[in-house]
């Protein structure tokens, strides 16, 4: 059986480098929900991944790059990345995404 609860307290940050940090909060094999901490002026270089992936933005001001696309988000604002689009974000002011994937990222877990 899965983990049912992910408690906050009890979890703990990996250091990505680069003023960025993960928590990886609750999971099973379809899905996934994860908290990245930037520090201002931090970037998520672009990237790709066979994921879907949905990021609110907890607190701060993220620059998102999605295709051919960008847009300013603030707190309270999300986006949805399909599958296979190269996507990317720069903090502008620093704050906290909570991210969740379809199916999980086992490449983020360290068992």
């Amino acid at each position: 059986m899965d983990k049912l609860f992910g408690i906050d307290q009890e979890l703990t940050w990996t250091d990505l480098g680069a003023g960025v940090q993960r928590k990886v909060m609750s999971h099973n094999e379809e899905l996934m929900l994860v908290k990245v901490r930037f520090d201002k002026g931090a970037v998520g270089a672009l990237h790709q991944h066979h994921h879907v992936q949905i990021s609110y933005v907890q607190s701060g001001r993220f620059k998102y790059i999605i295709g051919e696309h960008e847009q300013i988000l603030e707190a309270g604002d999300s986006c949805i990345v399909p599958s296979m689009l190269i996507h990317g974000c720069e903090c502008l002011e620093e704050g906290e995404l909570i991210d969740s994937f379809t199916p999980q990222r086992t490449d983020f877990l360290s068992y």
